[in-house]
């Protein structure tokens, strides 16, 4: 199952585990059962602290296995075969179990063992999602610390019939206790304070108790992480208020363009951005959504949503973007239920379906490829008179069989039966008749949308809604620097937004020291 290569990593990891680990496999004679055979052998082959119990046939998914210690029931199953994104899930729920501690803080440790009453966790995932590993490694480490918490991970295209029972057309999907949780990346903290009721009121009076930053910076994508390192390693007061970080850096599956690093993937570069932040001395504030700027004489106050305010000398925004939006009929009410904006998560999810991709740029044409080796039909339409994707792409696009391009095409509704998305009707922009296209996803690819509507009134903004920053990244404000995919900069590239990020934050620290440098008396002069 596990090439030779793969192997050898693996068992470095699985000598970090101290205590023996049991898994309880649920299989029978079917293809995929004896593909997870083979992982679980390899498994116990690699580490003398794993052993493999069997049994055959019940009233679990089949195939399924859990991961637990010898006499206890930890709660932990794969239902499915934790290869592609989700082996490093795999991977940490050997050593967690196995007696290996979390990086995770002990304070969040703290808040989960703590965590009262029954949860029963299902998350649905596919093994192409990039978003799906943050949810599963969370509630899988909830579910070592605390005994009342069980977690079952769910390979949609494995379970299709449970999929489409269920209604399940974005992952990662979440059930607690049988009713629908979340949808979309979470991480641990993120799941905890919806557990904890309490825990959003405690963090805001912590965040409102902080003293004022030489250096606040909002977002933490790259343009704020870079912002971050630069500001810190000046010796200044640092703080970085985020509401993901890593930004949408997250969702991106392949990064081939970041110069030294051949190819990587958006996740492991978020962590590796996080992971160089927490080197130096800087206040990190995960979670936290901003919804104000307000400038003054001294300091520029930065208000959030859950009602905490914080200060700065100077600030840096670096807000970043989301995808953008068609904003037409239908698409809000069936987000997520057919109306999808990433193909890589939610792509197999639709495996032998009808699909439209919306967009015929670079991200619209590659969503169109990638879409057509899972899909029955996939149906792109593009605005403009011709595709805008690079030439190499288009002559993909052009040699499947299973894909239509409608150009000259706007889509003015998306369809459903109140349930899912069944259909959307586009108007030909050169004959103004409208069509109906019968379909059950849409995965929109249309660019993206700056950050930037909180900021409305206070800093000057571009008629598209980004910041304006000069060559210093300069605001209209002074003391407010931005940076990134939410301003004016041209070409929106992780490198790009790392260097506005670094030049950000020096524009600051300069800005620091010619307003609060001392001023000379003509005593002191003297």
């Amino acid at each position: 199952m596990l090439d030779a290569e793969l192997k050898t990593q693996l068992k470095a990891y699985l000598e970090k585990i101290t205590q023996p680990v049991e898994l309880v496999a649920a299989l029978d004679e079917s293809e995929k059962s004896h593909e997870m055979q083979a992982l679980l052998d390899d498994l116990v082959v690699l580490s003398d602290k794993i052993t493999l119990v069997e049994h055959r046939g019940g009233d679990v998914r089949i195939p399924s296995f859990s991961i637990s210690r010898p006499g206890e029931d930890l709660g932990i199953y794969f239902a499915g075969i934790p290869l592609g994104h989700e082996f490093t899930s795999l991977v940490l729920a050997l050593l967690h179990v196995g007696g290996h501690p979390s990086k995770a803080s002990a304070e969040v440790l703290e808040q989960i063992r703590h965590l009262e009453g029954e949860h029963v966790f299902e998350t649905y995932i596919s093994l192409s999602c990039q978003n799906c590993p943050d949810v599963v490694q969370a509630l899988n480490l909830m579910a070592v610390l605390n005994p009342n918490i069980r977690h079952v991970t769910i390979d949609g295209a494995l379970f299709q019939d449970e999929v489409d029972a269920r209604e399940v057309m974005s992952v990662p999907t979440v059930y607690r206790n049988g009713q629908p949780f979340g949808q979309g990346r979470m991480g641990v903290e993120e799941i905890i304070a919806k557990l904890d009721t309490g825990a959003s009121k405690r963090e805001a009076a912590k965040i409102d108790a902080r003293d004022p930053f030489d250096v606040l910076i909002v977002g933490g994508g790259p343009a704020g992480a870079a912002a971050a390192v630069y500001a810190a390693r000046k010796g200044i007061r640092t703080g970085i208020a985020a509401e993901r970080f890593g930004g949408q850096v997250l969702d991106t599956l392949g990064i081939e363009n970041f110069i030294s690093v051949p190819e990587t993937e958006g996740p492991h570069m978020a962590a590796q951005l996080e992971q160089h932040v927490r080197q130096y001395d800087v206040d990190i504030m995960n979670l936290q959504r901003a919804e104000a700027l307000v400038p003054g004489p001294d300091y520029t106050t930065v208000k959030l949503a859950n009602g905490a305010s914080l200060k700065g000398k100077t600030v840096i925004l670096s807000t970043g973007a989301r995808w953008r939006q068609m904003n037409v009929p239908g698409e809000e009410q069936y987000r997520n239920k057919g109306v999808a904006y990433c193909p890589h998560c939610d792509g197999p999810l639709f495996k032998g379906k009808r699909v439209a991709v919306i967009g015929g740029g670079n991200s619209g044409v590659e969503a169109a490829i990638d879409l057509a080796g899972i899909v029955r039909h996939v149906t792109l339409i593009e605005f403009d008179a011709q595709l805008r994707a690079d030439d190499v792409l288009q002559r993909k696009l052009k040699s499947l069989g299973n894909v239509t391009v409608i150009t000259s095409g706007q889509t003015t509704e998306v369809l459903g039966d109140g349930q899912r998305v069944n259909g959307l009707i586009y108007k030909d922009r050169v004959g103004g008749d409208a069509h109906r296209l019968e379909l059950e996803g849409v995965f929109v690819q249309i660019g993206l949308l700056p950050n930037t509507e909180w900021l409305k009134g206070t800093v000057a903004l571009s008629p598209r809604g980004e910041i304006e920053v000069d060559a210093h990244g300069r605001t209209s404000v002074p003391g407010v620097f931005a940076a990134g995919d939410a301003t004016t900069t041209p070409y929106k590239q992780i490198v790009i937004a790392m260097g506005e990020g670094s030049k950000a934050a020096l524009s600051a620290f300069d800005h620091l020291i010619r307003t609060t440098a001392p001023v000379e008396t003509e005593a002191a002069a003297a």
